[in-house]
């Protein structure tokens, strides 16, 4: 007997649409009680999440503001700082969706700003800058992460629907470390 034909593409869909992480924090049943870290890889495009032990848990597609990856030098830049940040506020957007404040610039940021000031890497009258964040999209334009184009201010912007996701599971106090 010939096994019908949906059968295999039953099988396809199901396997394609099935999730093969070790953990999902959606099942964690102690989400308000855990604590996360971020991890941004900026050479990767990406954003991953880890739990408490450094397991990873999950990994979501990210753009930036510059082409040049490279570290946030001066405001208006539009580079997206690199070191540990933490998150220091969050709310919802009337432009983006969610926004997750970090804390730049931090100590570390203004010793780097400091040093290129003073070696002439930037200009003298040159400012830190400021309100850098996690954010999702403008409406509709999702497609600006599937086609990795860096359009932000100097902040990192993911799709709609992760940034819900990240805002909800994310709390004030998450540590975000952002390397190249």
């Amino acid at each position: 007997m010939k096994a019908p034909l949906y059968l295999p593409l039953l099988g396809l869909i199901v396997f394609t649409q099935t999730s093969f992480r070790k953990k999902s924090y959606t099942n964690l049943h102690y989400i308000g009680k855990y604590t996360y870290a971020v991890m941004v890889v900026k050479s990767k495009y990406e954003l991953q999440v880890y739990d408490s032990t450094g397991e990873w848990l999950a990994t979501y597609p990210v753009v930036f503001g510059n082409a040049d990856i490279g570290d946030k030098m001066m405001q208006g830049d539009r580079r997206t700082p690199e070191g540990i940040f933490h998150i220091t506020y969050k709310r919802k957007h009337e432009k983006w969706d969610s926004f997750m404040l970090i804390d730049y610039p931090t100590k570390d940021s203004y010793q780097k700003f400091n040093q290129r000031k003073a070696q002439g890497v930037i200009p003298s009258d040159a400012k830190i800058g400021g309100d850098i964040g996690i954010h999702g999209t403008w409406p509709h334009e999702d497609f600006a992460i599937d086609q990795y184009r860096n359009w932000t201010e100097g902040c990192i912007s993911t799709k709609n629907k992760y940034i819900e996701e990240l805002f909800a599971m994310l709390p004030v106090g998450t540590k975000v470390e952002i390397r190249r």
